[in-house]
């Protein structure tokens, strides 16, 4: 049995669930962080000193947090040659975009999000959203671009790489503002949307 801990609500988390749900393991989850506590009592911080979500415990006394690093382990443990690819050139092809999901395209959506999701209305600013919309935009034609080569992230097949990217995509094109037509980018998201695994997680309301 797979424990996990954090909310659904945390797109780290979601990375998580969708992961295992692609892996067909057993999972426990127990939410905190947020609302939920729990991050700061001492047998959590002793286990993940970050005190933030996600975090796990696998079989063999395994605890890992830092969410693309539970995506990978848990696709190289259950599904070696499939998830986590065994040819190197395809293996990093998927690593630099999970990279690229947290280095970039996070960092530039998260105002937009906190903004329109988190933040009470009369303290929005309009300043801040705009200016995330600006910093995403060029990152979404960049990834409309790559798709039009190939149907996933790292290649001809789904892998590891397409959930951490995913998970951002629903969150942003969940966001009540415009958005431009990415023909390449929406064939992908609907491809990978309507996963088995993605189940629970693409389909959930932000919060």
């Amino acid at each position: 049995m797979l424990r996990l801990w954090g909310r659904l609500s945390s797109i780290n988390v979601r990375k998580v669930v969708w992961t295992a749900q692609e892996l067909a393991l057993p999972l426990q989850r127990t939410d905190a962080g947020g609302q939920f506590g729990i991050v700061r009592e001492p047998h959590y911080l002793r286990l993940n000193p970050n005190g933030l979500v996600p975090l796990i415990e696998d079989e063999g006394g395994v605890v890992l947090w830092e969410s693309n690093t539970i995506v990978r382990y848990l696709c190289a443990r259950y599904a070696p040659g499939r998830l986590y690819p065994d040819a190197l050139p395809a293996r990093f092809a998927a690593e630099q975009w999970m990279d690229w999901q947290q280095t970039a395209l996070n960092p530039a959506g998260r105002d937009a999000f906190i903004q329109w999701i988190r933040t009470p209305p009369a303290q929005r600013s309009e300043e801040l959203i705009q200016r995330s919309v600006a910093a995403t935009e060029p990152l979404l034609a960049l990834l409309d671009a790559h798709l039009a080569r190939q149907p996933f992230m790292a290649g001809e097949h789904f892998t590891m790489a397409d959930i951490p990217v995913g998970c951002e995509i629903h969150r942003w094109w969940g966001l009540p503002q415009e958005r431009s037509a990415r023909p390449h980018l929406e064939r992908w998201y609907e491809a990978v949307r309507t996963r088995p695994g993605a189940r629970g997680v693409l389909d959930q309301p932000l919060s």
